[in-house]
């Protein structure tokens, strides 16, 4: 498992519910006021575990944003309302692991809040604070690079603008935030379809909504769209996390030039049962051997999963190399007895670190050893297999959040491939992630994640991704040609091998 787990790590529906209001016949819905329980769980769960809690804010800064979660929580009288603020305070963590994670909602969560008919009917990405249509799948047949400028009456930038706090991201990176809100084929639940309407409920109440949108060639557009529902979008458009377990996620082809493309789209391959190590060393077995001058690995999108770079890695090095050895910490030896029956999670060693936790340190924390007597979150990478000479080019994005941002970090510091694209997600100044616990709230029954270790660097590091050697301005106009930009960049850059 990585280091950096990746958000759906484990789909986790099962576990119980205690929302009284789902729980069936004859259950009493909460009153106003009664999730300010759930607030004080939250709080207190925080305080004791979360490793990142006070790496952009101090503790009273804490205290505050926790009354003013209590004081919230007793006007909500909605699941919605409480869904909403539960977003807002995790991702005031500024963690890319931390929020009430979609994937682990149990099934009367996600069918009370994830499956109505309020989402629109087309994919777009945002370029700056520009929501851009990349696919439509409406009869209005929107162009891709249409410009949505507004949608029922609300400009489409103070949407973004409303949403960009409920959205999690490692630090003051708000391209990753951007990339968070919005909607692709890639997941099977996105941040902004489930966030707007709680955000704006009147706003996707019709059924329909009234879009003014500007065409690629400055047309503008007044139209009505019908709203869909998520299983119908991904009818049209299937997520990759709904492939079939056996499926390949992965794709290589071979252009001009002997250039080989490997796309990975996604690194969260532990649910299935496709042999995606097989797939990996069978292909770089070939690469290694028959004349590929130069090999593109395309990670824009892939937010990360299993270290799925490390057998890429070994055929990269001739000698060991180890990432940047940022210090593992952890904020306690065990979890407090009066929130164990409230987690959850798949290591029953994360409820008790023992020895493997060394302190108290004079700030509160605990040094992790690992089980080999390793202290910090190096991981070492040892040649391995046929040895690939040829020169490599890695496509990132703001989406490179997780183990796709270890293995970026790993490729900038040694220098072993050269980083085309945008900024990643992630932050250079540390991350949390690694081990897990799944904080079920008796009263809402919302789940929170909670990441157990914070990685430290050694130095003091920017509040920022990882920028690209080679950088590429994203555009309207490219979306509108169907002209990949950033891949057009990578391609000269191999051929330049």
């Amino acid at each position: 498992m990585s280091i950096l787990t990746s958000r759906r790590s484990f789909l986790r529906a099962a576990g119980a519910l205690g929302v009284s209001a789902l729980a069936g016949p004859g259950a009493a819905a909460p009153r106003s006021g009664d999730f300010r329980a759930d607030a004080a769980l939250l709080a207190h769960a925080y305080r004791s575990l979360h490793p990142g809690l006070f790496r952009y804010a101090g503790p009273a800064e804490w205290e505050a944003r926790f009354a003013g979660l209590d004081r919230a929580l007793e006007r909500s009288n909605s699941l919605d309302e409480v869904y909403l603020e539960f977003a807002r305070i995790t991702a005031a963590v500024r963690c890319g692991h931390s929020y009430p994670n979609f994937y682990n909602q149990s099934e009367k969560i996600r069918a009370a809040l994830f499956e109505r008919r309020d989402k629109l009917p087309f994919l777009f990405r945002w370029i700056g604070d520009r929501m851009i249509v990349t696919r439509d799948l409406s009869p209005a047949a929107l162009a891709p690079g249409t410009e949505i400028r507004m949608i029922e009456g609300v400009d489409a930038r103070m949407l973004l603008r409303g949403l960009m706090p409920l959205a999690r991201a490692d630090g003051h990176n708000d391209a990753k935030r951007r990339q968070i809100l919005a909607v692709n084929a890639i997941d099977r639940f996105q941040a902004f379809d489930i966030y707007l309407p709680m955000q704006r409920p009147a706003l996707l109440a019709r059924g329909s909504v009234q879009i003014l949108a500007t065409q690629p060639d400055g047309v503008p557009r007044h139209l009505e769209l019908p709203l869909v529902t998520a299983t119908e979008r991904h009818a049209a458009v299937p997520p990759i996390d709904e492939q079939p377990k056996d499926a390949a996620l992965w794709s290589l082809e071979y252009k001009p030039g002997g250039i080989a493309c490997l796309t990975m789209p996604s690194w969260s391959v532990y649910n299935g049962s496709w042999d995606w190590r097989a797939w990996l060393e069978t292909r770089l077995d070939t690469m290694a051997t028959d004349g590929t001058r130069a090999l593109i690995i395309d990670l824009r999108g892939n937010e990360g999963g299993l270290d799925c770079g490390n057998p890429i890695l070994a055929r990269l090095v001739d000698r060991e190399i180890t990432p940047v050895r940022s210090a593992r910490r952890v904020r306690t030896q065990r979890v407090p007895d009066d929130l164990r029956r409230h987690v959850d999670t798949w290591d029953k060693s994360f409820y008790d670190w023992g020895d493997r936790a060394s302190g108290p340190r004079t700030d509160g924390f605990y040094d992790l050893i690992e089980r080999d007597g390793d202290a910090n979150g190096g991981m070492t990478i040892r040649p391995a297999g046929k040895r690939f000479r040829g020169k490599v080019i890695v496509l990132t994005d703001a989406s490179n959040s997780s183990a796709t941002f270890g293995f970026v970090q790993l490729l900038k510091m040694s220098g072993l491939a050269t980083l085309v694209g945008n900024t990643t997600g992630g932050n250079r100044r540390g991350i949390n992630g690694g081990a897990f616990l799944f904080l079920r709230l008796p009263i809402s029954g919302i789940e929170i994640d909670i990441p157990l270790i914070g990685y430290f660097p050694p130095d003091a590091q920017p509040d920022a991704g990882i920028i690209p050697d080679l950088c590429v301005d994203e555009s309207a106009v490219d979306i509108a040609a169907g002209f990949d930009r950033g891949m057009a960049i990578a391609s000269r850059a191999a051929l330049d091998a």
